[in-house]
């Protein structure tokens, strides 16, 4: 809602200002605020909220004979609000068949399926991002020799998804070093992630040089190029990107073809929607708030789906300020929840 100096009154016209400006997108009079019937005030009390609303940096006013628009500040205060309300996430979103969570063939199907399905519901640019393996707990992994120096890797989840890479060596191991690699690793550091076991790795090394040296350091460096080619290479699945052409309008036309190019680097766009993975709920970011190239005409409305346990990746809508935020907040919210409770779903049935 709209911070310290606005009264309850002034808010409420910020909000209806911006809820008329997302649907028409022009400038909003005092007059249309009085006609929707929603505020029980006068033109001339509206227009003293406007004057005030503008002094503290929520409104704008393009000409001076024009109404007001809201700043990205104005939008904020109108997203927060919707945020607090505690029943925005009622109803469910069902993007794979209801038959009790089975998957849709494989985790990458059923990560683009809900990117499908936030672009479809939306109209607008619909994301998700996948799983960095060298951060997801594991189960079980399985180091698997497919050429003289490059190896596949078998990550299992303890929610028994099955997450696969491949990664180059700088020195060849044979199928046998592999698999006991595996062996030791199992053992020793189930429920980890490679990441920890690199960690764990280099502090232990240590107290096994004088028996162990060559297998560990091996060890090592094998988790180390594991872990270095998965760091930011978190694959993303985007759907939707020419619905942006009909809304060419909404942007500046140099912004929106730097905002096209961005999305074609796919790894710069995962790693600013990777900054902002977190374990709050939806979070709205707006315009200016955007640290990207090309994006500051845009909204961004995230959130994050995993297992009880940890935070897998995040998913959202990409879209231009004047999105309808009563409902793309909702949507993201149940994707996401949707999401994480067929994961955990299929987990259970497996086990």
């Amino acid at each position: 809602m709209a911070g310290p100096g606005t009264r309850d009154k002034d808010r409420k016209i910020l909000h209806l200002i911006v809820e008329n400006y997302i649907r028409h997108g022009r400038p909003v009079s005092s007059r249309a605020i009085v006609e929707t019937g929603r505020i029980a005030v006068s033109p001339a009390t509206v227009r003293n909220a406007m004057v005030r609303l503008e002094e503290l940096g929520y409104l704008t006013q393009p000409h001076t004979s024009a109404g007001r628009v809201p700043t990205d500040k104005g939008l904020r205060s109108y997203a927060e609000a919707l945020l607090s309300e505690p029943s925005y996430s009622a109803g469910d979103t069902a993007f794979v068949p209801d038959d009790g969570g089975s998957l849709p063939g494989d985790f990458e199907t059923l990560l683009s399926q809900a990117s499908r399905v936030l672009a479809d519901s939306s109209d607008n640019v619909g994301f998700v991002i996948s799983p960095n393996i060298s951060r997801v707990q594991f189960d079980q992994v399985r180091f698997v020799r497919i050429a003289n120096q490059r190896i596949m890797v078998i990550l299992v989840t303890p929610f028994h998804m099955v997450l696969t890479d491949t990664l180059d060596t700088l020195v060849p191991m044979t199928q046998s070093e592999l698999d006991r690699t595996t062996q030791y690793i199992n053992q020793n550091f189930r429920g980890r992630t490679l990441v920890a076991v690199r960690d764990l790795l280099l502090h232990e090394l240590p107290r096994y040089r004088a028996r162990y040296e060559e297998t560990i350091s091996r060890l090592i460096d094998l988790v180390k190029a594991a872990v270095s080619r998965q760091e930011g290479e978190n694959r993303i699945f985007i759907q939707g990107t020419a619905r942006l052409i009909s809304k060419a309008d909404l942007f500046d036309m140099s912004k929106l073809k730097a905002l096209f190019r961005n999305l074609e680097e796919k790894a710069n766009l995962v790693k600013l929607l990777s900054d902002f993975i977190s374990l709050g709920r939806v979070k709205v970011l707006i315009g200016s708030e955007i640290d990207f190239p090309g994006v500051q005409d845009c909204s961004l409305v995230l959130s994050h789906y995993g297992t009880s346990h940890q935070v897998l990746g995040s998913l959202g809508i990409l879209g231009p300020k004047r999105i309808p935020y009563d409902s793309i907040i909702p949507l993201v919210d149940r994707v996401a929840k949707r999401l994480s409770r067929t994961i955990m779903t299929y987990g259970r049935e497996v086990s």
